[in-house]
Parts: structure tokens; C-alpha cells; sequence
């Protein structure tokens, strides 16, 4: 499966997480339906903090069409951290972080191996 864009819903609702949790970091389950990511799934026991986001891998939804994560980094750093090198291929290959002040901008995608990758907001 290609990932070519993300719904402009789902992208304001991850936007939106990243405020209401703000100062903490959400992560969630991302998943695509024809090359659109569309949907996002929190896990049960997700732990998060200021300085971090934990997923039981074991609690993820068996889903055919999961193809990545979506996590906030409230410190408005849009680029891996190295424990996020660390989970995104665990997580699929379509990776965001959604960062602080979570306006329109403040978002990036990231393949399995932390390389910036391109999505098109679909309407």
C-alpha cells in the first residue's frame, strides 16, 4: 500500500489533540482506505508525559489497513527524536508528528526510517 495524502478531517483532529493534550504528547494508530490516511485509533494503556509517548505494542488493533503513527512533540520539534527512530517501523511506514502551536504547518511525515516524506491534505 502507497500513503498519498491524509483527509483534511483527520489532520484537524490531530491538530486538535495536540492542543487539548498540550503540554503532554498523544500517540495514536493511523489508518489509510486507498492511499488516504483517514483514520486514527488510540491504544488502551498508552501512557503519555511531557517528554514522551508509550504504546503497548501488544494492545494494537489488528487492522489490514494500519499504516503508521501520528504523536505530538509539545516542544514544536518537527523531526524523530531517536526513540521515535526507534518506534516508527514497529508503527508502519507513514509516521507524524504534530507539533506545537498544532496550527496547519506544524506537522510533518516520516517514512518507517525517519526520512520526510510528502503527503497531499485532501479535502
Amino acid at each position: 500500500m502507497r500513503v498519498t495524502g491524509i483527509s483534511r478531517d483527520l489532520l484537524d483532529l490531530l491538530l486538535e489533540m495536540g492542543k487539548d493534550r498540550h503540554p503532554y504528547e498523544f500517540v495514536g494508530l493511523l489508518s489509510e482506505r486507498d492511499g488516504v490516511i483517514d483514520q486514527v485509533s488510540l491504544v488502551p494503556g498508552t501512557i503519555s508525559g511531557e517528554t514522551s509517548a508509550s504504546v503497548f505494542m501488544e494492545m494494537m488493533p489488528l487492522d489490514t489497513h494500519k499504516c503508521g503513527s501520528a504523536h505530538s512533540h509539545p516542544n514544536g520539534v518537527l523531526y524523530p527524536s531517536d526513540a521515535d527512530l526507534s518506534f516508527f517501523p514497529r508503527a508502519g511506514r507513514y509516521n507524524l508528528i504534530i507539533g506545537y502551536p498544532y496550527s496547519e504547518v506544524d506537522w510533518c511525515c516520516f517514512t518507517a526510517d525517519g526520512e520526510r516524506y510528502q503527503l497531499e491534505v485532501i479535502p
